[in-house]
């Protein structure tokens, strides 16, 4: 993880500003913090010191049952916050997020901005704006899985996953996430590589065809 420091912090401050969700200047104390891929962003369990702002990127958040089973549960893009029910919460069980692809978040300090986020009447209404996408869009996924068949929801989950142009996701990991057996997963990567949507590389799998995965995926977007 690094954290932009001097004239590259300034520059990306200037650039990148999100001054339009607050009603005070988050300027002095907000890091901004790029993590590789693989990288975790908040580890499973330990409570984060800052409210996240995800500016570039894409991260997947996990969960482990108690009989010690991780399950992908979810994916956070651009413009989507990370952290928020942990500010809004003293007591909660933090997920474990970590990045899928190069990201870069603004990072402001609880310790420095809980009170004044919490007081802030503009940055309530845009986090509670959020806050209802999110649980509409976590609503569509369990719809989904049972209006759409498993090539629309496979090629939306390929392009939410790859990182440039590289699908490398585990298998028994999408199976769990998707609702489906092992056997039907392969068959429809098997579909999708004899249609040359992608091409099988080792373990991975390189996105030939955007297009076509999109158009698939579309369907279930437009729904």
């Amino acid at each position: 993880m690094e954290i932009y420091k001097g004239e590259k912090k300034r520059l990306y401050l200037e650039e990148h500003s999100i001054a339009h969700l607050f009603s005070f200047s988050i300027d002095e104390y907000t890091e901004i913090r790029e993590y590789k891929r693989d990288e975790w962003i908040i580890q499973e369990g330990m409570r984060p010191d800052f409210l996240f702002y995800m500016i570039e990127g894409k991260a997947k958040i996990y969960v482990t049952h108690q009989n010690g089973k991780v399950s992908l549960i979810n994916f956070i893009n651009a413009k989507e916050f990370i952290g928020e029910m942990e500010l809004l919460n003293e007591i909660y069980y933090t997920k474990g997020i970590q990045a899928t692809t190069k990201t870069i978040c603004f990072a402001l300090p609880f310790n420095r901005y809980r009170e004044k986020l919490l007081e802030d009447t503009k940055f309530l209404r845009e986090l509670t704006r959020f806050l209802s996408v999110k649980a509409t869009t976590i609503a569509a996924k369990y719809s989904q899985s049972l209006a759409f068949p498993l090539e629309n929801r496979l090629a939306d989950f390929i392009l939410q996953t790859a990182d440039e142009g590289i699908y490398k996701e585990k298998h028994v990991t999408v199976c769990d996430y998707l609702g489906v057996s092992y056997r039907h997963l392969l068959h429809v990567l098997t579909q999708f590589c004899e249609k040359s949507y992608l091409q099988k590389e080792g373990r991975n799998y390189h996105i030939k065809q955007y297009e076509s995965l999109s158009e698939l995926a579309k369907v279930m977007n437009n729904k």
